[in-house]
């Protein structure tokens, strides 16, 4: 049985604070702390490459656990902001991390919806080929692709990186998942000549109108209720969506938490970044959900074994 046995994770220390930037875009505290909900957003240095984020959310995974480098079979790196288009990043995070050769390399390019994607994916991919470890990345650095001067996406996207490690010893194993993509509405969320654009109000009204659904669909299709779901881990998007979302279900504001107020929208890695808390917890059945570009999300339960 394959399942995810531990999560390490990094967030640069670099930081941008919202509330230096109210004058700029004629905000006040409320839209910070209730609307967004994120004071500061995390920075990566300039030197910093989306490998190397991979190559420091690793040495905090080592911290965590013991790995052995012979014994990882495959890596998947999650991003749609690569090193570079050609070779693959986790080809060059290969080489960073000095796996053996025999080691299976590939990427996944999905934004928001990408860690449920990959989880459901990583591990089918392992199974099927008679694998017992691997290492799942998640890193896509916004910072290389936001405008400054575009309130829409900079006040809300950080950068970090997160690894989930997969194995035979999993504290946490996969129930059944849920995927959807309206590609019709793609542009709402778009990178143009290298800028991000994102229709605020469009994803917005996306998730508040699909997202609940969806989560009740994969919750009955694990044969659950909503009230045996002990925690609903939801894609980071700002404050004001998770907390619409929870609402809609309805389920309590505290069994799907928002938690990024220090560090801003990261992407793929909200939700194994809020799942490495919850590894050593007391949580039986968790729902985590993933929305975002494309337009697309993907929804999955976890269960301990």
């Amino acid at each position: 049985m394959l399942g995810i046995e531990e999560i390490g994770y990094y967030i640069p220390q670099g930081r941008i604070s919202n509330y230096d930037r109210k004058t700029q875009f004629g905000i006040d505290d409320h839209f910070i702390e209730e609307k967004i909900g994120v004071r500061q957003v995390s920075l990566k240095s300039p030197d910093e490459e989306t490998s190397d984020l991979c190559v420091k959310a690793f040495a905090n995974l080592r911290k965590k656990i013991a790995v052995n480098l012979n014994d990882i079979e495959a890596v998947v790196v999650v991003t749609q902001n690569p090193d570079r288009n050609i070779p693959h990043t986790s080809a060059m995070l290969h080489g960073k991390l000095a796996l053996p050769n025999r080691c299976a390399c590939f990427d996944i390019s999905l934004g928001c919806s990408g860690f449920v994607y990959a989880l459901s994916i990583f591990q089918a991919f392992m199974a099927a080929n008679g694998m017992k470890k691997g290492l799942l990345f998640t890193a896509d650095p916004y910072s290389k692709i936001t405008d400054p001067n575009d309130k829409n996406t900079t006040l809300l996207f950080g950068d970090a990186a997160a690894v989930t490690l997969i194995s035979d010893q999993p504290k946490l194993v996969s129930g059944a998942f849920t995927f959807g993509t309206i590609g019709a509405e793609h542009e709402k969320l778009i990178c143009n000549d290298g800028i991000l654009f994102m229709h605020g109000r469009a994803v917005f009204n996306f998730a508040a109108k699909v997202i609940p659904d969806d989560i009740r669909q994969v919750v009955a299709k694990n044969a659950l209720t909503l009230e045996q779901v002990d925690l609903f881990l939801l894609h980071q998007g700002s404050k004001i969506i998770v907390e619409t979302i929870a609402d809609k279900l309805p389920v309590s504001r505290e069994k799907a938490p928002y938690a990024t107020y220090d560090y801003g929208n990261t992407v793929s890695s909200t939700l194994p970044i809020l799942l490495a808390d919850e590894l050593s917890g007391t949580a039986r059945n968790i729902v985590i959900c993933g929305f975002g570009v494309g337009l697309s999300w993907a929804s999955g339960l976890l269960k301990r074994p």
